[in-house]
Formats: C-alpha cells, structure tokens, sequence
C-alpha cells in the first residue's frame, strides 16, 4: 500500500518544463534516491513532496497522520540560536527528553560543543547540526536534499549505517555514488520532464538504465528501418485502393509522426593545459595553526608532475586551509611555498565565488576568454559552453535564473577555461550531478597537470586520486598510495580492524581483469546473412509484383467461384510471404547500420 501517491504532476519554469505528467507511488521501507543532471527538477521535486512548493499541476496525497521531515540542501538557521537549542526544537517530548535526544545525536554527528551559536560554525559543522535536527524530529517520512554534502567520510559511513536501520520511508537527492549504492532500494530517474523507476540500487539502475536506452534506441532503429520501407513503397507508386494499402499509407503517416528517444546530453570537455616546466609546488616545512588548534604541523613535499593527489580528514582540519596556502590566499605560519614559474593554477573553491545574478551567462565565460585552445583547434565561449550544457538560449539567460547545481558547473567551466596546468579542487563534487562527475572524471584522468582535490567522495577518489594524505591527530599529514579504497585497506592493515569499502577494491581490480572479457562482441553479417541482405530488396519487389497480378486476375475471375478461391489461397500466402520478407528486411537493415556505426567508431 502507498504511504504517497505523487499524480500526474507537472511544473513549468519560465519556457522549461521540469515536470510532464508524473505520478508515482511511495511505499513504507522504501529508500528512494533521485537522479538526473542540474537543473532537472530534483530538488523541487522534493519540496513539492514535503509541501513547500505547489505543483502547476496534479496533486501530491498523503496516508492519514503521516509525518514528513525535510531537511533542505542549504539550511536557513536562526540569528544567535545555540547547537543545542536548534536541535532540540526538533525533537518530540519533555523538556529533559528533547534536550538528552538532541545531544545524543549532535554528539553522534561530531557536535560536543552544544552552546556554541551556530553562526560561528563551518559549513560542514552548520550541514551537521541540520542534519541533527532532522534526525530526531519524529517521522514516518525523510526527506533530505544532499544530506552527505560537506560532512566527511566517517561521518557519510555513520549516515549510511543509522538510514539502512531506519524503519521509516527515505527520499533523498544525492550525488555521492557510494551512498546510493549501499542506502537505496529504488532509483527514480528525472530524463526531460519524464519520471522513470527502477528497483534497485545505483550499480543496479546504472544496468536497468542502459538497457531502457537500448531498447528505445532499437525500437526507434525499427522504426526508421520501417518508416525506410514504407517510403520506397510508396514511391513504387502504391494506389491506396484495397484496406490492407490503406493501412500501410496510414501507418506511413505514424512512422513519420513518430518521435525519437531523446538522449541526456553530456559533458564535452577537452584537455585544455599550459606546458609545465621542471619546477612545481614544493612545500617547505609548512605550519600552520588558529588559537591553540593544530591544523598543520611542519608538512613538507614536492609534487611530482602529472600527480593526483587526493586530501582527506573530519570537518575543520584544514584541509581547505591547506589549499589556501598552495594558492597563496593564506600565509602559514611556518614554512616556505615555492612555485614553478610555469606553472598556472586553477583553483576550484568549495563556495562558488560571488557571481553577479544580472549577468549573462556568455558574458561571465567571457571575462575569460573570447576563444579556448583544444586539441581540436580554437573554438568559441558560445560553443565551450554548449559542450557544458549550455544552450544557446541559456547562455543569454542571467545567472541568477540558473539553479545551484547550473551555477557550480558554470564556475568549473571558468577554472577550466584559464588553461591551467594545476588543478587545486576544494570540495568539487558538492553540488554537481553525477554525469557532470563522471565527465569531470574521464577529463581529471586524461589531463596533462597535477591534480590537487579534497574531496568526500568516496567513489571521485577512488576514480582519481593515485596518492592520499590523510589528516590525522596533531595537524599530521600522513601518506597513503593509491585512491581512498586503498587508504582504508591500509588502515585496516594498521589497525586490525574490517573495513566495508574493501568490497569495491576487489570488485574494481576483477573489472580490470576482465574488461577484455566483457569487452562488447564485434558485429558482422554471416555468409547467409550477407547474400540474404544482397537480394532482400528484389525478393520484396517481386511479390509486390505477385500480389498485383493477383488482384487483376481476381478481378477476371469474379464470377468463377471455384478459381477465385485458388487466386484467395495464392494471394495470402504471397501476402504472408511478403509480411515475413519485411521483417527480414528491417532486421537486417537495422544490422548492417549497426556495423557500419562499430566500423566508424573503431576509426576515430
């Protein structure tokens, strides 16, 4: 039974339709992640759920006495409120049981210092206390909109723990990849206004999702294959006299009427680098403290080139202090940095640097540049931006109508358009969705530079990163070798103790094994195939040309009951002849387009 049934939904932004008729149900247990590129609607779909946005359209119905908590992607705190007395306004009880509940869980979520004012915390510490304050107000339903944003990776695998034993219905938009994989139960997909579900989890959607595409791509091959077909009949000078001739002219029409499966647009991103020469980023007995706190305590190294190396520790390390420094926005309190003469840097910060909301998008991309040098030659801002998704109307939209997810990646755009040949990343993946990840990826990976990021995300460090260092007690950088799986194998072996996310290494190290294996088969026709192909055209033709004598010689046998009844058999078995050559054709010509297609890509 549902506990929420979502019916026939539909919302329009200015000229975009974010949602086109949607409806589906929520059940209890159920564990939901959505999923779709910036901009697509998730998070108004979630505030239509939790009641804070009305649908243009259709209707959001909920079970009798259902309680529903939203924890919002940046939440709005009040002037002068302590940790504890937010957190405890949440939660349900007496006095004493709301404050010992709310204190239970800030100090499950890191939070000990419980009369601070929260104006004064970071925003990973801010993202916590919500969090907190989510956590205990009773629910039948959560809502949380990027929950694992800016808190680190103890704290995501405490979140994974306590939502996988909660007994209630989640809803959740996140693009930490990991996290869905191991919290949800059922993906629900927003692809151009349409609502797609899957049952299953991230790795498995991925699966379900790519044979969805590949069906639809097949259905509309067919339907090209045919709508082909019809049209060389037609042209044979067909006369729409008989039911069966009619039929055909009208399902001419519907093939021509018939609209192909719309595809998501991707990330374009060229490696666009200034040489590098031998000197880097040396880093010369760093020190670095605020108050009695530690962040950094005499760190040395010279980054080689080409590395990527990947910083991890809790909220408030200062792990974003130490990028500040390599960029020379902060001075440390010890130490010496010393940076090459070539050596340009690109530094992607983890707030979005204040944009002006009336400009246009072209003219913030601009600022930077006019043209950008690729492998492929110049090309313009106007088509960098297009490769970023931008188009043509949305460039000339101001900034301020684009959503959060649209404006982080606008940024990126602006870092990866000054050519730099360091990349410092603070924080890249908050806020982005998960095809721009995996593009930012695949382009991290082919970038002639060094690549410097901290990052939460588990699955980004892996996929990135060939060199960890780790915060740890004392303002102590400690080196790990390879990406953030490894680091855990590593700590498992120094600790003794079972680490969950081993379970990836092997999975990952058995796909490089194996990717020959699953490599996808070659196509071609067999020799049946191929001389079948070669006279299928004539062979159709000709019973056309059966078929007709046969209706002339119906016509002069009108009257003779006995012949008409032969020319009847003939005919229909001409008829289904032809209905199995068409057939034929269509699978054949659907093969012969799907080798030339594998030949072409095997070329480039």
């Amino acid at each position: 039974m549902n506990i929420i049934n979502i019916e026939h939904i539909s919302k329009v932004f200015g000229e975009k339709q974010v949602f086109d008729d949607i409806s589906c149900g929520i059940h209890q247990g159920d564990k939901i992640g959505i999923i779709g590129i910036n901009g697509t609607g998730k998070t108004t779909l979630l505030k239509i759920i939790a009641g804070l946005e009305e649908p243009d359209q259709g209707q959001v119905i909920f079970q009798k006495g259902l309680r529903v908590t939203y924890l919002p992607q940046s939440p709005k705190f009040p002037e002068h409120a302590t940790v504890l007395s937010y957190v405890a306004d949440g939660a349900d009880g007496a006095d004493w049981g709301r404050e010992s509940e709310a204190k239970n869980a800030l100090n499950r979520l890191g939070i000990t210092d419980h009369h601070e004012e929260i104006d004064h915390l970071s925003g990973g510490q801010k993202k916590r206390v919500a969090l907190a304050r989510t956590l205990v107000n009773p629910a039948d339903v959560l809502i949380l909109d990027e929950p694992t944003n800016h808190i680190d990776n103890e704290m995501a695998v405490w979140l994974e723990e306590y939502l996988n034993q909660w007994k209630g219905a989640i809803i959740m938009v996140t693009h930490d990849r990991y996290f869905l994989d191991r919290v949800t139960n059922k993906i629900l997909e927003i692809d151009h206004g349409k609502l797609y579900s899957y049952t299953a989890n991230y790795s498995q959607f991925l699966e379900l999702k790519a044979q969805r595409e590949e069906m639809e791509l097949a259905s509309e091959r067919k339907r090209q294959s045919v709508l082909r077909m019809e049209l060389e009949w037609a042209k044979r000078g067909c006369r729409a006299r008989t039911t069966k001739q009619r039929a055909r002219l009208e399902r001419l029409e519907a093939l021509k009427n018939g609209k192909a499966p719309v595809r998501d647009a991707e990330v374009e991103m060229d490696s666009v680098e200034t040489r590098m020469g031998k000197k880097t980023i040396e880093l010369h007995h760093i020190s670095k403290s605020y108050g009695q706190k530690k962040l950094i305590d005499d760190f040395e190294y010279i980054v080689l080139k080409n590395q990527r190396l990947g910083i991890i520790g809790s909220n408030g390390c200062g792990k974003s202090t130490l990028m500040k420094i390599i960029t020379g926005k902060e001075e440390p309190d010890q130490g010496t940095v010393e940076i090459g003469d070539t050596v340009k840097i690109g530094y992607f910060a983890q707030e979005v640097t204040e944009m002006d909301e009336n400009q246009r998008v072209i003219d913030y991309i601009k600022d930077v540049a006019e043209y950008v040098p690729t492998k492929d030659g110049r090309i313009t801002a106007s088509q960098m931006l297009e490769r970023f998704l931008f188009t043509p109307a949305m460039q000339y939209t101001p900034i301020g109508k684009l959503s959060g997810g649209e404006r982080r990646r606008l940024y990126l755009l602006k870092v990866l358009m000054d050519a730099p040949n360091v990349l410092i990343l603070d924080e890249p993946t908050n806020d982005l969705d998960i095809p721009t990840l995996t593009i930012l990826e695949d382009y991290l990976d082919s970038f002639l530079g060094i690549v410097i990021t901290v990052s939460h995300d588990r699955y980004f460090l892996d996929n990135i990163a060939d060199r960890i260092f780790a915060f740890e007690a004392g303002g102590k950088l400690v080196q790990y070798e390879g990406g953030y799986t490894d680091y855990l194998e590593a700590k498992e072996r120094k600790n003794g103790t079972v680490v969950r996310e081993s379970e990836e290494s092997a999975k990952k190290k058995a796909d490089r094994k194996n990717w020959k294996k699953d490599a996808p088969e070659k196509l071609k026709f067999t020799y049946k195939e191929q001389k079948e192909y070669e006279t299928i055209d004539d062979e159709i033709a000709s019973l056309e040309q059966k078929i007709e004598e046969l209706d002339e010689q119906m016509m002069q046998y009108a009257t003779n009951s006995a012949k008409l009844s032969e020319i009847t058999e003939q005919k229909e078995a001409a008829e289904a002849a032809l209905e199995e050559k068409m057939e034929r054709w269509v699978y054949l010509n659907d093969l012969a387009e799907r080798i030339e297609n594998q030949k072409s890509l095997a070329l480039l």
